[in-house]
């Protein structure tokens, strides 16, 4: 390896792609088009980096098989930023064998990193914990300790285990700051913020309060019955009654849950669940049906007994019920056609999200950390179909909260106001060429 091609990867370590540029910008050999795309994903123009990996790839020969696997981990990371999340797992599965095989254990730790965050954001927890049980982040370089730590804490966050996740982070921030990385410290940085950011809104008896992550994991301990309308579920302590399939008898506990503990009327109920505003005899009578495979479905949990004027939900083992929410519902307009798609029930023109917004508000979470989704990508991290996904960001557009970039199968969506900073491509040396 020659100079140039050593001090600009040791540029590229160092968190400097424009001085790795400025070494490699007019080559073009294999090993200065892998530092080059590199570089430029650093700098966020992800299409002109893949185009660079990819070249460098097919300019590698069959018996360059450490760099070309360095370069598909570059590639994978490249399609992790971009929320390409259809990218072949398996393909960076084969190149970690590879690099483990030949002695590249940083490398190929870091392959295992974006397995892990890959599997994280399509909702795979266990799949993510599993993938890094057998690295020691110990023997690790400091960037890399880093990002083993930000994957913990993301696991954490997911499990709502919130004191695990404070730790996990105050150890990435430790790692960030020896890297000496700027975009490394901020990628960490945003991170926490989202820890010391309310995640959920609780209901109790009319009054509307924050919830914090140790908030909510408190609450999930409690003896509190929890209308979860983030999951969709109906919970108390280790109980949980899931009901993302079955959205019309989630917003039938919703709507019981609300006025609790008084009784919810027949209108409204029927309001809530099938989206009317002008009741019949025949909603009432489908509300008795919903309302008895309701009673059938939270039998360990509650009873609902009939009162003059509607509906009261009766807890068994306990006097207190609340509902937790996103911090931020969105106005969700339903088609009113039937709903046809992966992930979805046909149940009264209602989609596998209730109508109260909850699915464009999971959509602006998963938008919220700054990078482009597509919306087969959003389909894909929230388990639902296209579609539904597509109708959530039309009507999210429409209020100005998302705005779309680009055309035809390249559209990508975003957040109006992005962060301040490039998410950084935490890629360890060696580099490929080495």
């Amino acid at each position: 390896m020659d100079a140039l091609i050593t001090a600009a990867a040791r540029a590229l370590a160092a968190g400097d792609p424009l001085g790795a540029l400025n070494r490699v910008a007019l080559r073009d050999d294999p090993p200065a088009l892998a530092l080059r795309g590199i570089a430029m994903a650093q700098l966020g123009d992800l299409p002109r980096a893949r185009a660079l990996v990819r070249a460098a790839a097919r300019g590698f020969g069959p018996r360059e098989a450490v760099a070309r696997a360095r370069c598909a981990v570059a590639e994978a990371e490249i399609a992790l930023v971009s929320r390409d999340l259809g990218w072949p797992e398996r393909s960076l599965d084969a190149a970690r064998m590879v690099l483990q095989t030949h002695g590249d254990l940083a490398n190929a730790a870091h392959a295992q990193y974006l397995i892990a965050r890959h599997q994280l954001l399509v909702g795979q927890i266990v799949a993510a914990e599993s993938t890094i049980a057998d690295i020691d982040p110990a023997q690790l370089p400091s960037p890399l300790r880093a990002a083993h730590e930000l994957v913990v804490a993301g696991i954490a966050v997911r499990r709502l285990h919130g004191a695990a996740a404070q730790a996990a982070m105050t150890r990435a921030a430790e790692a960030a700051a020896q890297a000496g990385i700027p975009a490394l410290r901020a990628e960490v940085e945003h991170a926490a913020l989202a820890l010391r950011t309310p995640v959920a809104r609780l209901l109790v008896e009319g009054a509307s309060q924050p919830m914090m992550l140790q908030d909510v994991e408190q609450l999930f301990a409690s003896d509190v019955l929890v209308i979860d309308a983030c999951r969709m579920s109906v919970r108390q302590r280790e109980t949980v009654v899931q009901l993302a399939r079955r959205p019309v008898l989630f917003s039938l506990a919703r709507a019981l849950a609300e006025p609790w503990p008084d009784n919810a009327p027949r209108d409204t109920l029927i309001a809530q669940a099938f989206r009317t505003r002008h009741a019949d005899e025949t909603h009432r009578a489908r509300l008795r049906v919903e309302i008895g495979r309701l009673r059938a479905v939270l039998a360990s949990l509650a009873d609902i007994s009939a009162t003059p004027r509607g509906f009261a939900l009766m807890p068994r083992d306990t006097t207190r019920v609340a509902v937790l929410t996103h911090p931020v519902e969105e106005p969700y307009v339903f088609s009113p056609l039937p709903l046809r798609g992966r992930g979805e029930r046909i149940a009264g023109g209602v989609g596998l999200y209730d109508a109260r917004g909850v699915l464009p508000a999971a959509v602006l979470a998963c938008l919220s950390d700054g990078e482009s989704w597509s919306s087969s990508a959003l389909a894909l991290a929230l388990g639902t179909s296209q579609r539904a996904v597509q109708r959530a960001l039309e009507t999210l557009a429409e209020a100005g909260k998302v705005e779309p970039v680009g055309r035809g199968r390249a559209r990508r969506w975003m957040t109006p106001v992005p962060p301040g900073f490039a998410t950084a491509l935490l890629l360890p040396v060696p580099l490929p060429g080495a």
